[in-house]
């Protein structure tokens, strides 16, 4: 019975059977759904051994997915590392399909399994279904579908083109796949199944705007000029999804081709709420392993051996080195989303006059799970930061913000954990875990049609910071090479309008005949 003390403890060793799992399991779930009340996806609970799990970090974690040779290097290496002791493996995997797969380590303890199913399989799974970004962007129920389609279809290709020119549009694809995705919500999640099954009508598919402006385009001579207002819009301009673009209207592309950018950008789709939510998302499975493992304690499912385990993994996972511990590198995603989500907990359970200030919404309001599931379901990472971390938290764990500007020869101490500073601080980090500053802002904006055809990009510099020249090099081959003709782009300050950089790039000649 839910809330009863336990007769006996759920194991009293490390060793763990089939039978166990399923007992822990029973044991969970009524606290997760009953008690904290967490809308979650039917689970699938897998074991793997170790070497499955460095299988599956070498394909992004997906239980199905097409060959390719960097997943091969990734297992090697991540191999390597594991063998030598230089890197541990996750206690689990999880992915954002309906049922949601949880893989279980075999090697893990019982302790370990239990605090995986409640991290995984309630708090993960949780967050999936529920957070807005996942509605928005994510089809879970059709996601094992797909990806099924997507091994098929490109074994397919290997067979009827040859895997030489099969690697080379997945190595150039896998290039832009940061710079392949809609930003913008749909007014639907993309429904994966139906694009495994309308595959077969694209393959007669042939883009009226692409007709209309390629065909007609006299070889070796000038093409009348088009006004660029008109030519910018038949061609959707400007396109930030570089891989949708070239989908739909590149020159020399086949229609196999365009069906792989297809499948490459609709994964990089998938995966792009994960990198929106990493905070929220591991704080919220931490907090809710956290909750878990303290109520079966509490009650006698757990010894205090077990206990004990169980803290020390969790402390491990939700360290913060200092910025002058030597090993600093960023914040810790478990760390900051646990840590603001426990201070939240406080402000609904005991709340200060400053919290009453700062957060007249949530203070006292007595139930810091539904305040939780409510942010869990309504934030990203940035929003989340800049709306409930708080003075609080940033005089705990000392705050401050340090200026570095490449004019000025010293670092200077912005802000720091005082009143004048905490709004400081909090937009500042918030903006450290906004998206569209993580990556560069990239578009096509214009095709010299009358001309030679360079397709013309434009990166947005804020900050100053302008692109990694070799980066940018290896990546604009790539893109050239898919467009098949010469690609331009102009690095300009959003502010002044200037250009600071230009590149150019040629496609290879192997790409062009």
């Amino acid at each position: 019975m839910t809330g009863a003390l336990a007769p006996a403890p759920l194991f009293t060793g490390s060793d763990w059977d089939f039978s166990l799992i399923n007992r822990i399991y029973e044991t969970v779930e009524p606290i997760a759904l009953q008690e904290m009340k967490l809308n979650i996806y039917p689970n699938q609970i897998e074991i793997i051994s170790a070497e499955q799990m460095l299988d599956a970090y070498s394909s992004i974690g997906m239980p199905l997915f097409y060959k390719h040779w960097s997943f091969g290097k990734q297992f090697v290496t991540n191999e390597m590392l594991y063998r030598k002791g230089l890197r541990g493996l996750a206690y689990e995997l999880v992915i954002n399909s309906d049922p949601c797969i949880n893989y279980l380590m075999q090697e893990n303890s019982a302790t370990m399994q239990t605090l995986v199913i409640a991290h995984a399989a309630f708090g993960h799974n949780h967050f999936f279904k529920n957070n807005y970004v996942f509605k928005q962007w994510t089809d879970a129920e059709g996601i094992l579908d797909y990806l099924e389609f997507a091994k098929r279809y490109i074994a397919q290709c290997e067979e009827r083109h040859g895997q030489l020119a099969v690697e080379r549009v997945l190595d150039a694809a896998h290039a832009l796949m940061n710079q392949g995705v809609h930003r913008y919500p749909r007014v639907r999640p993309r429904d994966m199944k139906e694009e495994a099954e309308r595959e077969a009508e694209r393959q007669a598919y042939r883009d009226r705007i692409y007709d209309d402006l390629w065909r007609t385009v006299p070889v070796g001579a000038k093409a009348a000029s088009v006004p660029s207002d008109q030519r910018r819009a038949a061609l959707g301009l400007p396109q930030e999804n570089i891989l949708y673009f070239l989908e739909k209207t590149g020159p020399r592309l086949e229609s196999w081709q365009r069906e792989i950018l297809r499948i490459v950008r609709l994964i990089a789709q998938y995966f792009y709420p994960q990198r929106q939510t990493k905070a929220m998302n591991e704080g919220c499975a931490t907090y809710t392993h956290y909750r878990i493992m303290t109520i079966l304690h509490d009650r006698g499912w757990l010894t205090d051996g077990a206990f004990m385990e169980f803290i020390q993994s969790h402390t491990n996972v939700v360290y913060q080195p200092t910025f002058d511990s030597g090993h600093f590198g960023g914040f810790n995603p478990y760390a900051l989303g646990f840590g603001i989500m426990s201070d939240i907990e406080r402000i609904c359970m005991d709340p200060t006059d400053e919290d009453r200030d700062w957060f007249g919404d949530i203070a006292g309001a007595r139930d810091p799970v539904e305040v939780l599931k409510d942010i869990w379901a309504n934030y990203r990472d940035e929003s989340f930061v800049s709306q409930f971390l708080s003075p609080h938290l940033i005089r705990q764990w000392r705050l401050f913000q340090l200026l570095d500007r490449e004019s000025e020869p010293d670092l200077r101490v912005e802000a720091i954990h005082d009143e004048r500073g905490y709004r400081r601080i909090r937009r500042a980090l918030a903006r450290e875990h906004d998206i569209a500053r993580q990556e560069p802002d990239i578009q096509v904006v214009d095709v010299d049609l009358a001309g030679d055809r360079t397709l013309m990009l434009e990166h947005a510099v804020t900050d100053g910071v302008v692109l990694d020249a070799s980066d940018a090099a290896m990546v604009l081959q790539s893109l050239a090479n898919l467009w098949g003709y010469e690609v331009a782009l102009s690095e300009v300050d959003v502010e002044s309008r200037k250009e600071l950089k230009n590149h150019r790039c040629h496609p290879q000649p192997e790409w062009i005949g």
